[in-house]
């Protein structure tokens, strides 16, 4: 008799959550190939693949790196080393991990970041490590290299990136493929005055004064080139299981993921993200002079894709030690 694959409560807990489309996908059982213990079936979870891996992606880009704000100004004041675990979560189930850490000496900046996910019992697997580094400005970070290496059940790739001043100068990517041709051209003029997906976020948690949430980030991921739009929500009280001394009150902002070439404009026509609706709270830590992003939350018609903070610890340039646990 033909072994099941498990996946039943997987699809009964989001329709229970509502997913409006969760009937896309039919929760009929899967059956397994004998010899590789594969899906039969497997186009159905190639499909997911694709969408859970730009999942992927787009919380790295939009959150993950973004304590790397803590090297993110040429001042004295802002702290030399940052440690952060993050928990993620999607359709309510916990997913994956990704940890992160950077290091500052006030003129440059380094940081790195491991990720690694795995959703419908197994039948999708994302591991990946990002890489980025470059020098500190008044105002914003120059990045100056930039590198993703990430692996699923059936793809390894990279995503290389060089930069020169404020532009994108070299691309590498593997595999490499010519763009789509329903795609909208990337031109030169998009290249300029960009961040990398994990640089972005810098300027994002530069305590500089005014509302944080007000803000547009130009962002290169390698292939598409988009915009963060930032704009106020609101506020949410947060509550420490160990209190830190720090203000726990979070600046809660709306995102809206505006792309402008490298996109193929039939994928936003009936997107199964909402990429309308994507939401980041950020904590103010006024000892360190940023604000660490707490929780992203992006929606899609299978239910949200959660990252929250576990643990932030915090060397201030003073050697300060601040440690954030949830």
């Amino acid at each position: 008799m033909p072994r099941v694959w498990p996946q039943k409560r997987f699809f009964a807990r989001l329709r229970a959550l509502g997913a409006k489309h969760s009937t896309q996908i039919q929760p009929t059982a899967v059956r397994l190939d004998a010899a590789t213990g594969e899906p039969k079936n497997i186009m159905r979870f190639q499909s997911l693949e694709r969408k859970c891996g730009r999942l992927c992606l787009a919380l790295a880009a939009a959150a993950l790196p973004a304590m790397a704000g803590a090297a993110a100004a040429a001042e004295a004041s802002w702290p030399s080393t940052v440690a952060a675990k993050y928990k993620l979560h999607f359709g309510g189930f916990e997913v994956g991990s990704y940890k992160f850490q950077s290091k500052s000496d006030g003129k440059s900046y380094a940081t790195t970041g491991s990720a690694e996910v795995s959703a419908l019992f197994g039948a999708f697997k994302w591991k990946g490590g990002i890489e980025s580094s470059g020098t500190l400005e008044p105002k914003a970070p120059r990045p100056a290299a930039y590198q993703l290496n990430f692996k699923t059940k059936s793809k390894i790739g990279s995503v290389t990136l060089g930069f020169d001043r404020d532009a994108v100068k070299t691309v590498a990517l593997v595999p490499s493929k010519p763009p789509h041709p329903d795609a909208v051209p990337v031109k030169p003029e998009h290249l300029k005055g960009v961040f990398d997906p994990m640089s972005s976020i810098l300027a994002m948690t530069h305590a500089g004064g005014g509302n944080p949430c007000e803000r547009t980030i130009p962002i290169f991921d390698g292939k598409v080139r988009f915009n963060l739009v930032m704009s106020a929500k609101g506020e949410e009280r947060l509550k420490e299981d160990k209190p830190s001394g720090q203000p726990t009150l979070l600046k809660v902002c709306k995102v809206k993921y505006v792309p402008l070439a490298g996109h193929k404009p039939k994928d936003f026509a009936k997107p199964w993200v909402d990429y309308d609706g994507m939401e980041i709270a950020l904590r103010p830590v006024p000892s360190a002079n940023i604000f660490v992003p707490y929780k992203v939350t992006i929606p899609t018609t299978l239910g949200s894709a959660v990252m929250t903070a576990e643990s932030v610890n915090i060397t201030s340039a003073n050697n300060t030690q601040i440690a954030l646990t949830q």
